[in-house]
């Protein structure tokens, strides 16, 4: 069968489903058949799911079957999954099954900032004062490649976290809602940020440096330029589909892929605590820079391993893709 065949086959089955699922939720004018027709058409829906993973695994209609069964899911056995249950779920399964879903967009997003990061580091390795053009005068003014590290006792490392962390995330949430201008925003602050770290490290190079700079660098980097990439891919797989609807409308295109974007953002929350955390009690510590690595080394692994293990509850629990409402 093909797709369209499958779709037109089954949409108004699908359009029912939904329709029931809206009044169930708001609790209006429902009664024992209204919730028997539910649980039947959830049924279907599953095994509409199943034949459309199976013979459509890249198409459109997955993931809109995959949405719909899980908010039925969620609606039909509400009353069952306590919000702290449904919480934990979507931290150890639900946001690992959406990131492997969109990781291509991830990746797109990091290699516009490794594009942005390498360009910036060839001009400024150059002639390092290619640095006045590519960064704010302000920031190139605080920037003494001599001192790295020196006066780090004197920081209010309360006040750096929450000002690194809340810096952070303002990019994050300003690249995930870049994606309604068809994603060119997103690109805008992935590759510029690129430029910023990229310029630096340049600079760095130039004063023999790197070591120290990147020991600086490293122990939040890895966990912060992950939730960006995470961010900045959701706001582009959003530009992507108002670009290319498909066959959808945008406005369907919006609303769906905006549910999911949200989902990845949502997920990157605790990622950032950690990064400032890290950026504003130990990167400014007076540690070896050896055990800054290390603890670079220690992020690397723990991803890693919640990646590993997300997917291995998902397999537990299919329905754990979830986008929830």
């Amino acid at each position: 069968m093909q797709v369209k065949q499958f779709v037109k086959q089954h949409r108004e089955e699908w359009k029912q489903l939904e329709d029931l699922g809206t009044r169930l939720h708001k609790r209006k004018q429902t009664n024992g058949s209204d919730i028997d027709q539910f649980h039947q058409l959830y049924q279907k829906a599953a095994q509409h799911l199943s034949y459309s993973q199976t013979y459509f695994p890249s198409d459109e209609v997955t993931a809109y079957l995959n949405g719909l069964v899980s908010k039925s899911h969620n609606i039909l056995y509400k009353d069952q999954t306590s919000s702290g249950k449904q919480i934990r779920q979507f931290f150890t399964t639900t946001f690992v099954g959406l990131l492997l879903e969109q990781w291509k967009a991830v990746v797109v997003a990091m290699l516009l900032f490794l594009l942005g990061a390498l360009a910036s580091f060839l001009a400024v390795a150059d002639d390092p004062m290619h640095l006045y053009a590519i960064l704010p005068a302000d920031m190139v003014q605080g920037v003494e490649p001599e001192q790295l590290g020196e006066g780090s006792n004197s920081v209010d490392s309360s006040y750096m976290s929450a000002t690194i962390m809340t810096n952070n995330i303002q990019v994050a949430i300003l690249a995930f809602a870049g994606g309604v201008t068809f994603g060119l925003l997103t690109v805008y602050l992935l590759v510029y940020n690129g430029f910023i770290v990229g310029a630096l490290a340049a600079l760095f190079w130039h004063y023999g440096k790197s070591y120290e700079f990147w020991a600086f660098i490293v122990p939040h980097g890895i966990v912060e330029l992950t939730a960006i990439f995470i961010a900045g891919g959701a706001g582009l797989l959003m530009g992507y589909k108002l670009f290319v609807p498909g066959n959808f409308s945008r406005g369907w295109q919006l609303k769906q892929q905006a549910k999911r974007s949200v989902m990845l953002m949502l997920g990157t929350v605790p990622l950032f605590i950690i990064a400032g955390i890290i950026e504003g009690f130990i990167t400014p510590a007076a540690l070896p820079l050896e055990a800054k690595y290390a603890v670079a080394g220690i992020t690397i692994v723990g991803l890693a391993a919640y990646i590993v293990i997300g997917k291995l509850l998902m397999k537990r629990q299919p329905e754990a893709i979830a986008i929830l409402d």
